[in-house]
């Protein structure tokens, strides 16, 4: 009994760090960490609590019909929560896999700006869609992301910059800087495409996590969908890969893929 009280106070302290990380160093406060530290304190909740709270579901079992109703609802929440992690955990995965066409267009997703710089996020997207388009020299590329709060210039102005700063063409660099959502730089990146008549065969540059949502939306317009994922750093994957979750959750609801 104490190993696994231990193990769950051990789990539920470095589940906290994990989360708390991003808010401590960048002031980075989202669905995604308040998740993930409302789940890993629940941990270490249990964990401290760990005898006081298995006597109270015994006695909830034993008390009556509706006690042993609301253990069992508790348990097929709790299974059903870790039943769709996985499974959209094995979505991400293989989205993120997905290889493109040769010279496919390549639509870089948005990400934020901090004034006229990107953020570590956005830069680790600007430098995934370089490195395909020195790769593939014959590549068009969209640049796509409107301009939110806090923000002085479009988040495709920002990538544009970035990647002429590279030292890529801007001449293969179109601007998409009107979208506000991932449904939108989808949307509006494919009207680039028929009005300027790009490859129809795209490749998809964002995050890891972020690329199975990206390409379900793209799907929706019957066309090939590769992709290049973004490396994340360590330290903000687990926030916004929750956060994520709760995206593919959110659309599949909502009807959108």
């Amino acid at each position: 009994m104490i190993l696994i009280n231990i193990l769950l106070i051990l789990t539920g302290c470095a589940g906290i760090m994990a989360f708390m990380l991003p808010y401590l160093s960048n002031r980075i406060l989202n669905v995604g960490n308040l998740t993930g530290l409302l789940v890993f304190g629940c941990i270490f909740l249990y964990g401290i609590f760990f005898k006081y709270v298995n006597r109270f579901i015994k006695y909830l079992w034993n008390k009556n019909k509706f006690g042993k109703i609301v253990v069992i609802f508790v348990n097929i929440i709790i299974v059903l929560a870790v039943v769709i992690v996985l499974a959209e955990s094995i979505m991400m995965y293989r989205a993120c896999k997905r290889t493109s066409k040769e010279n496919a267009t390549l639509i870089v997703l948005g990400c934020k700006v901090n004034g006229d710089r990107p953020s570590l996020m956005l830069m680790e997207r600007i430098d995934a869609a370089y490195e395909y388009l020195i790769e593939n020299p014959e590549t068009d590329c969209i640049v796509s992301g409107g301009k939110g709060v806090g923000e002085n210039i479009s988040e495709a102005e920002c990538m544009k910059r970035e990647l002429v700063k590279k030292g890529i063409d801007e001449d293969r660099i179109y601007m998409e800087d009107k979208s506000v959502s991932t449904k939108e730089n989808i949307e509006f990146s494919y009207n680039i495409i028929k009005e300027n008549k790009l490859t129809a065969d795209i490749c998809i540059a964002t995050n890891e996590f972020h690329e199975y949502r990206a390409m379900a939306l793209a799907r929706k317009y019957n066309k090939s969908a590769g992709a290049k994922p973004a490396k994340t750093a360590w330290w903000l994957f687990p926030t916004f890969y929750v956060r994520e979750l709760g995206g593919i959750t959110a659309s599949k609801i909502a009807g959108l893929f």
